[in-house]
């Protein structure tokens, strides 16, 4: 299996032209998108009271490497894990520890591997034994906002339609977007053009044309969207300590809409879902 290093050293630049790809970048991103789906599934059972997000990156490294797969982020500018791990207050980027998950906790995992040099990146909002209703209802919304903004990403729009999707239903359900990070393109490159905000105006930005591929990953706060980052440079939370969660999916741009790469082969995306 080749390293991280060398799969980065194979990839171009960014251009700053979004790239449109053809049936073998699609099919290269089914496979990687799968792959990490199934990842994402295994954790389903695994997030439980008592457990570590450091064990929890640890059974994410195993599968990868038991399926020859790099995962993107060990040793992304100097990050030393598998996965991302954001609970309560954290809106992304949480490094894993030893610290244990405790009942009524909420925790966005965030993985991405790389699969014959593709890269599948997904994330989702996991519940930690019994959760509040507010909780739940964040949850909810997220997972809501998102899906309305792959309903926008179709030929013909743009990606102020997706942002401007996502935005009216978060902001109609009493939560805020957050505006500090964005969706990206994704390909064989961890972040490509185009950049996809998850606010904004109808008709603005990027056209959208079949080929383009790309995550849709919106942050919803329950309180205000602003945002700061740790003493440790990744860890990024709410500043007024209120609750965030995310969801995300790598999609492609057809002829007709789009194709989700990152689907739960399990109907898991949301493990809300698996519960009932």
């Amino acid at each position: 299996m080749i390293t991280y290093v060398e799969a980065e050293a194979k990839n171009r630049r960014t251009s700053g032209v979004i790239p449109l790809h053809g049936e073998a970048g699609f099919a290269g991103m089914r496979k990687a998108g799968q792959l990490t789906a199934q990842a994402l599934d295994l954790l389903v059972d695994a997030v439980k009271p008592g457990v570590t997000t450091l064990e929890l990156d640890q059974l994410a490294y195993g599968f990868a490497r038991d399926h020859n797969a790099i995962p993107a982020t060990l040793f992304y500018k100097g990050y030393r894990h598998s996965i991302c791990t954001s609970i309560n207050h954290v809106v992304c980027h949480g490094i894993p520890d030893e610290r244990p998950l405790r009942e009524g906790d909420i925790v966005n995992i965030d993985i991405t591997l790389i699969v014959d040099g593709w890269y599948g990146d997904s994330s989702r909002m996991y519940p930690v034994g019994e959760i509040s209703r507010k909780s739940e209802r964040l949850i909810e919304v997220t997972y809501e906002s998102l899906a309305a903004g792959i309903a926008a990403a179709k030929p013909g729009n743009t990606t102020g339609d997706i942002g401007a999707a996502i935005q009216a239903h978060a902001e109609a359900e009493r939560t805020s977007v957050v505006r500090d990070f964005v969706g990206h393109g994704v390909g064989q490159l961890f972040h490509d053009e185009p950049n996809i905000m998850h606010f904004g105006i109808p008709g603005t930005g990027a056209l959208l044309k079949p080929g383009m591929i790309f995550t849709i990953e919106p942050m919803i706060n329950l309180g205000r969207p602003h945002v700061k980052i740790l003493a440790d440079g990744w860890t990024a939370v709410t500043r007024d300590r209120t609750l965030s969660a995310q969801a995300e999916h790598s999609i492609g741009i057809t002829a007709t809409g789009n194709e989700i790469f990152t689907s739960s082969p399990k109907g898991w995306f949301n493990p809300l879902d698996a519960r009932r």
